[in-house]
């Protein structure tokens, strides 16, 4: 997920490179709604083993209430950090 400020605007996708498709992102590279937003924060993410795989819980996600969205990076990045580092 991707959002512009602690309990912003959430922005869920899949992606195959996430470093990659993250830094394209901050760079205002990808047109559209992250960057109509200005969302260029990872605050979370999840890996999958297929692409089909992440495309399914892609959907779930975004069918989620905006509360249960808060509460998954809530309980992986309380302090909604940027985890872009993370990656490297």
């Amino acid at each position: 997920m991707m959002t512009n400020k602690p309990n912003g605007t959430l922005y869920v996708g899949v992606t195959s490179d996430l470093p990659k498709r993250v830094a394209q992102h901050k760079a205002g590279d990808m047109e559209g709604f992250t960057k109509r937003y200005g969302l260029h924060m990872l605050v979370w993410f999840e890996v999958h083993e297929s692409m089909e795989q992440a495309i399914l819980r892609e959907t779930t996600i975004k069918a989620w209430k905006r509360v249960w969205k808060l509460q998954a990076i809530a309980a992986l990045n309380s302090e909604w950090k940027d985890l872009y580092a993370s990656l490297f």
